[in-house]
This record gives C-alpha cells, sequence and structure tokens, in this order.
C-alpha cells in the first residue's frame, strides 16, 4: 500500500499528490509558525516574521506602497526583457546550431560568457543605457540571452537524424529542413526551457530595479527591508513573487498545450481524480472565450484612451507599467494578430 512512497522515480497519483501537496504545505506552515513563536531557540521572531504579520502586511503595502502599480512595473520588465531575449536569441542560436561556419567561430564564446556574473557588468549597461527602463530590460534581457542560446544550440544538436533523413528522402532544400523539422522540434522544447529561465529573469530584476529606483518590487523590497527594517513587508513581496511565478508557470504551460498539443497526447499514467462532464467542459470553453473577448473589448477601449484622451484624462497603463507600456501592447496585438489568423485561415474540408 505504501510501496509507491519510496520508489525510485515512482508514479504519483492525483489523489495521492492532493492530499500529500496539502501535507506538505500545512506542515511548512506549521514549521514557519512554530519557528516564530518564541519557544523556539533557534530563529529569532523579530527576524523571521509571523504568518499574521506577513499576511497584515499586504494591506499595508496596498495602501502606503503602491503596490499594485509596483507589481505592474516590474511584470513590464520581466516581459521586456523576455521579448528582447527572445528577438536576439532565437536567430543567434538558430545560426550558431545550423552554419559550421558560426558554430567555429562564435560557440566557444558563447558557451564561455556564461560564466560572467551578471551583477558585474551592470555599469557597462548603464554606461550604454542610462539609467531608465531601458537600461533595466536590456540587462534582463541579456541575463536570460546568455543561457537561452547555448540552449537552443543543443535543441538543435537533439533533433533525431531520422527527421532529418526523411525530409531529404522527399527532396527537401536546407530551408524546407528548417521550417519542418529544426523550427518545430527545437520550439516544442525551448518551451520547457523557457519556463526555467522565469525564475532566473526574476532574480536579476532585483538587481536592475535596486538600480536609480523607479519602481517595481525589486526597488520596494530594498526600501521596506533597508529603509524601514520591515521584515514582514520582505517576506510579503518574497510571497508575490512566488505568486507571480506560479501563476506565468501556468501560463505558459497553457501554451505549450495549445502549439505543441502533440507533446500532450500519451496516455497518462493514473486516472485523474474526476472527469466533468462534456457539457460542462462545453460551457467552461464557452466562458474561457467569452472572457477573453471581454478582457480584449477593455483593453481596446484602454489603449485608445492611452493615445487619443477622448474617454478620461487618466492613462490607466501609462500610470501602472510607465515606460515598459509597450510590452503590454505588443503581448495584446499578437493574441489580437493571432484570433484574426485563426478566423481567416482555411478550415479543412474533414
Amino acid at each position: 500500500m505504501f510501496e509507491w512512497m519510496f520508489k525510485l522515480r515512482g508514479p504519483v497519483s492525483p489523489l495521492n499528490s492532493l492530499i500529500f501537496g496539502i501535507i506538505g504545505f500545512l506542515s511548512i506552515l506549521l514549521l514557519w509558525m512554530m519557528l516564530t513563536s518564541g519557544a523556539s531557540p533557534l530563529v529569532l521572531p523579530s527576524i523571521l516574521p509571523s504568518p499574521g504579520k506577513v499576511f497584515s502586511a499586504f494591506g499595508e503595502m496596498f495602501s502606503e506602497n503602491d503596490l499594485i502599480r509596483n507589481i505592474c512595473l516590474s511584470m513590464g520588465f520581466n516581459l521586456g526583457g523576455y521579448i528582447k531575449a527572445l528577438l536576439f536569441s532565437l536567430p543567434i542560436g538558430f545560426c550558431i546550431g545550423l552554419f559550421p561556419i558560426f558554430r567555429a567561430s562564435y560557440q566557444r564564446p558563447v558557451d564561455g560568457i556564461r560564466f560572467i556574473p551578471i551583477t558585474a557588468i551592470t555599469g557597462i549597461f548603464i554606461l550604454a543605457f542610462g539609467i531608465g527602463s531601458g537600461m533595466k530590460i536590456n540587462f534582463l534581457a541579456f541575463g536570460i540571452m546568455i543561457y537561452l542560446i547555448p540552449i537552443i544550440i543543443q535543441r538543435i544538436d537533439e533533433v533525431k537524424e531520422v527527421y532529418l533523413k526523411t525530409v531529404y528522402t522527399i527532396g527537401a532544400n536546407a530551408w524546407n529542413t528548417i521550417w519542418t523539422v529544426y523550427v518545430p522540434s527545437v520550439m516544442s522544447k525551448l518551451s520547457d526551457d523557457i519556463r526555467v529561465l522565469t525564475a532566473i529573469s526574476w532574480t536579476y530584476i532585483i538587481v536592475a530595479e535596486g538600480i536609480a529606483s523607479q519602481g517595481g518590487l525589486g526597488s520596494l523590497i530594498f526600501f521596506v527591508g533597508k529603509r524601514q527594517g520591515r521584515p514582514d513587508k520582505v517576506f510579503a513581496i518574497l510571497i508575490i513573487f512566488i505568486l507571480i511565478g506560479i501563476i506565468q508557470d501556468r501560463l505558459f504551460v497553457g501554451l505549450d498545450k495549445k502549439f505543441f498539443p502533440y507533446k500532450y497526447q500519451q496516455k497518462q499514467k493514473a486516472k485523474p481524480l474526476f472527469t466533468l462532464p462534456d457539457s460542462v467542459k462545453l460551457l467552461l470553453g464557452f466562458a474561457g472565450k467569452i472572457l477573453m473577448w471581454t478582457t480584449l473589448a477593455i483593453y481596446l477601449i484602454i489603449a485608445l484612451n492611452e493615445f487619443t484622451g477622448i474617454i478620461s484624462d487618466v492613462k490607466i497603463l501609462d500610470y501602472f507599467f510607465q515606460d515598459t507600456c509597450w510590452t503590454i501592447h505588443l503581448v495584446f496585438l499578437a493574441i489580437i494578430a493571432y484570433q484574426i489568423y485563426q478566423f481567416i485561415k482555411p478550415k479543412p474540408l474533414y
């Protein structure tokens, strides 16, 4: 009955995952409460605040520290860094990975750059881009690129030879091979790698926002930690980082299932806890589409006001995201373009 608990790489059923996930969370919370109760000599309550103080700090930061605006600004920096990193990493990685001349010339320098302490070159980025939002986004983009480019090269090397021989057999040239074999294969694996790199980008954002404070969670954590001496607020911000990371991870999983569904067509080893009726699935799908189109409509109204001011003098996106507004516009425009493409693309006859 309990053999599964210690079986090496053994499967975990959804029921056991749920039960022990709750037990694990409660045990961590109980340990936290014990360490901050004053009865434990291991941790001083003044260093590690109690759960109650941490959760009460959220309301205080909403009213005193403009928490929502700082969250939005950090998300804008993070998103901008990812967009720029992908725009540069993909062509560079594919060129080095596919063409021998570029691999021979640049693979070793690219591999060596990974060992540069990213915090040691902040001065170079300040000299190059100033101390504004551009410097922070480019700093984050570089921090992601030095890991992403070698991963792209590795994923290209992992493409199975059988696929290449198959397309060559049917007469594909080099460009056909790139678009029909290398790009789909690499991107399907790279989506998982990008999920992992999300955590790295949030680590670097603390460094970036600590320079010439313009706001953001990184700047806020320095302010409440060093100037105010409020560890309860520091821990509250750390919880926000965790929640944002979890949400981002789930969004990446959803996009991965949307664009690479064949990765999830394998049979599951365990049956799900429960299966929704088809009518409920249909209703949830319809509700999801309504929510999506409503969100896009709200964005279009807000964006119209951003550029014209015909609805209100308050520019919502500019207030919350400041110089990183372009990242939000780019994301929503990409979503709108994809929906238009899905609507106008030829439908299969079968």
